[in-house]
């Protein structure tokens, strides 16, 4: 393959195929191919020694549906080699003629994936290296060597991360924007400040690029942080405590060896001290009458939408509409900040010293303008309550056991138990119950519920019985 239209038919075909491919099912073209700066490119008569050459492309893409976004930008850093290499065809994207590496035929991969060319990440990370469109940022000094390996972390369906030996975690932005990216931002803000209960920022990489009209912007592409190598996953723990309660005979959530109240308490305490950090050190506000008669009229929207596609809501819509009501009438105003907008177990890590957070990028599907607007941490929590049932439930979804019942009534009884307890947790840090702020809690709570519907129908059909039980609940 060569030249531009094998460059082009690659890369379409390897997005389309990635996990983080936010198109997937849309009929797409691959619009424009931006490539940054090189970070480490060989002159066009260098020996193999001096391969793999490295940079940055961006990738624009444009849908033939009208669903959604219409553009959308992605990166994809990549690798450069003289020969094909086998080890790395799970990266391939495709082979062509690259004249600035001597117009010669090269075979082009996801860099990645590829360790000879990820050293280039970490090194232009401690050296700041500065191009005209490309630019390396740090935060204090970093001492750790520029060739540790590399490693792919599963797990992420939104962006890529890898880690470099046991110090270092690059995250990188796969579908990106002009402007600065929230998980950044915010990571920031803490590092400045030097707020725990978050991993320390190290850095990140920014570029400048033109948008679909060529107009130029600078916007946020990764960023390297403190790696938990001794962390365990919080939905994991949920879990393995929920798995131990099903062993169980006989026994109450409480009297299982694998309870996890406590540490759903500590969890809670941390989640309203980061809340508490966030209002310090970023944006705040005050909704008014207005803004709440207008978050009540979009949840009404959502929900409107959402018996459009699983017709069995309209059961409960009357009961569902009227924690709205409730919101557009009984409240006057509800201080807003910064929060963490896309919040559950899996955002969590237990660390040998307490409870860290994770990934402050904003829930996937929302609009990127909507990612950094200000709303209530009631949100988050009703997020995390919404979660436990998740974690209580989710052994049980599409199958059937002799003692479903039983274990469905436990299931309950240990949500109800960690939610309390997480509630109790943040109100002993924030001064007062989330729970307190019912009217609050119930809409965010639908809202969430209401989504969760639409989701499960769409991608995880087994599981949709999880929310429709939250759904008969909050509609009374």
């Amino acid at each position: 393959m060569m030249g531009q239209a094998a460059q082009t038919t690659g890369l379409h075909d390897y997005l389309e195929r990635q996990r983080w491919f936010a198109g997937k099912g849309r009929e797409f073209t691959v619009e424009a191919i931006h490539p940054l700066s090189w970070l480490s490119a060989p002159p066009a008569d260098s020996n193999n020694t001096a391969w793999p050459a490295v940079r940055i492309e961006l990738v624009t893409v444009r849908y033939a549906d009208g669903g959604g976004n219409l553009v959308d930008v992605y990166q994809l850093p990549v690798s450069y080699r003289r020969e094909p290499e086998d080890h790395l065809g799970h990266a391939a994207i495709a082979d062509w003629a690259e004249p600035e590496l001597g117009g010669k035929i090269v075979w082009a991969y996801d860099a990645l994936h590829d360790k000879e060319a990820t050293p280039a990440f970490l090194q232009g990370l401690l050296r700041t290296t500065v191009t005209g469109d490309l630019a390396f940022q740090r935060i204090g000094t970093l001492n750790v060597d520029t060739e540790l390996p590399s490693l792919v972390l599963t797990g992420e369906q939104s962006n890529t991360s890898l880690v470099f030996g046991e110090d270092v975690l690059l995250k990188v932005f796969r579908r990106v924007h002009h402007g600065r990216n929230p998980d950044i931002e915010v990571h920031e803000a803490f590092a400045r400040h030097d707020c725990g209960n978050v991993a320390r920022l190290f850095g990140w990489i920014e570029a400048e690029w033109p948008d679909a009209d060529g107009k130029p912007g600078r916007g946020d592409l990764g960023m390297f942080s403190d790696f938990f190598r001794t962390a365990t996953d919080g939905w994991e723990l949920a879990i393995t405590s929920v798995r131990d309660l099903y062993a169980e005979a006989d026994l109450h959530a409480d009297e299982v060896g694998g309870d996890f109240a406590a540490e759903s308490h500590r969890l809670g305490a941390t989640t309203a001290q980061i809340h508490a950090d966030m209002a310090r050190y970023l944006p705040t506000g005050e909704w008014g009458r207005d803004e709440l008669v207008s978050l009540a009229r979009a949840m009404r929207s959502r929900l409107a939408a959402a018996i459009d596609v699983v017709p069995a809501l309209q059961t409960y819509a009357s009961g569902l509409r009227q924690a709205y009501d409730d919101l557009e009438g009984a409240l006057e105003s509800v201080q807003v900040q910064r929060i963490h907008g896309d919040f559950h177990l899996g955002q969590t890590m237990r660390t040998v010293g307490g409870w860290r957070i994770i990934d402050f990028e904003g829930e996937p599907a929302r609009a990127w303008a909507e990612r950094t607007a200000l709303d209530s941490p009631i949100r988050d929590v009703a997020a995390m309550l919404r979660s436990f049932d998740y974690a209580a439930q989710h052994l049980l979804a599409g199958h059937d056991h002799p003692d479903e019942h039983q274990l469905a009534y436990r299931a309950a009884e240990w949500s109800e138990r960690n939610r309390s307890a997480f509630c109790e947790g943040y109100g002993e840090v924030a001064g007062s119950d989330p729970r307190d702020q019912g009217v609050l809690m119930r809409a965010y709570e639908t809202d969430k519920a209401v989504y969760e519907v639409v989701y499960e129908a769409r991608t995880r059909p087994d599981w949709i019985g999880i929310p429709l039980a939250a759904i008969r609940r909050l509609a009374g």
